[in-house]
């Protein structure tokens, strides 16, 4: 995957592989320690099924979708759901 700033993906759209819409990303989780990214933090929309996505879903509301699941970002951010 090529490079992408980060600047460039605030509030970017996240749908499934499938053409679900998921919501916009909120922000990104890293380990300090080594670099690595961890989750993106995801608003769901308001007609996204929360509980049967499979992703775990933080007190503020936010899905967390392990950066592993990432397949492309373009114009938006495909994930595998």
């Amino acid at each position: 995957m090529a490079d992408v700033l980060a600047e460039n993906l605030s509030d970017k759209a996240v749908v499934g592989a499938d053409g679900t819409e998921i919501g916009p990303l909120y922000n990104i989780t890293m380990d300090l320690r080594t670099g690595a990214l961890g989750n993106l933090l995801v608003e769901p929309n308001e007609e996204f099924s929360v509980g049967s996505s499979g992703f775990e879903v933080d007190e503020e509301g936010l899905l967390h979708v392990p950066v592993s699941r990432v397949q492309a970002v373009k114009d938006y951010i495909v994930v595998e759901r």
